[in-house]
């Protein structure tokens, strides 16, 4: 089984693939993901039927033309497209729809999967409380108490709260790129540890279980 993922970013991507291996080991040894990372989030495409704007870089702007083109070569084989994205500030249910219907479109006869975490990826490695202590075993275990899961709260600089305390103000001031080299650092650290069974991110459980239908429906086709 080959799985492609297309994230926003490598940091958010880090988290979802070591997930995602997680999950499909429970059902086969025998798959191997890919990870595609964009330079963020983009914009919905103005003309989705036709080629990419030149310098287009963005998950959104290229989706399209990427499906299309998983489409061409791998179908009618054992393949799952995983796109990974944010809510940010959109409603995620209809983020979700859009996704799909795109999906459905271009990659009619491929199994997709839509993972969206809410606010950000960052609130993914926040529902996971061992994997924070076992990365960072000082980490502030009364900040993290205070959030609640997959609230729209800046979700980033709570987990920058949760892992450098009173150092976290200094961090938030300096801007990016930095800061994206900081949640790249506590991507790749914690997500080492992460498992889906002590995720307790409903939108974690969301994509858990539609992961799970894809990889049960691509091993029995």
């Amino acid at each position: 089984m080959r799985v492609e993922i297309l994230s926003e970013d490598r940091s958010g991507g880090v988290v979802l693939q070591r997930l995602t291996n997680c999950i499909l080991k429970q059902y086969t040894q025998d798959f191997e993901s890919y990870l595609r990372p964009h330079r963020g989030c983009g914009y919905w495409p103005s003309h989705p039927d036709e080629k990419p704007e030149p310098l287009s870089a963005g998950l959104l702007e290229l989706l399209p033309a990427k499906l299309r083109a998983y489409d061409k070569v791998y179908a009618g084989t054992d393949i799952i497209v995983i796109v990974c994205i944010d809510s940010d500030d959109h409603d995620p249910e209809e983020l979700m729809s859009k996704l799909k219907d795109t999906c459905r479109r271009y990659a009619r006869d491929l199994a997709t999967v839509i993972a969206i975490s809410v606010e950000e990826m960052e609130s993914w490695i926040l529902a996971d409380k061992n994997a924070i202590l076992l990365a960072y075993p000082e980490a502030d275990l009364q900040r993290l108490s205070e959030y609640e899961q997959d609230s729209i709260c800046g979700t980033w600089e709570v987990l920058c709260d949760v892992l450098l305390r009173e150092q976290s103000h200094r961090i938030k001031k300096i801007g990016y790129p930095a800061i994206g080299q900081y949640k790249a650092t506590w991507a790749e650290k914690i997500s080492k540890y992460m498992l889906p069974g002590n995720n307790v991110s409903p939108s974690f459980k969301k994509f858990e279980l539609a992961l799970t239908g894809a990889v049960k429906k691509v091993l029995n086709a």
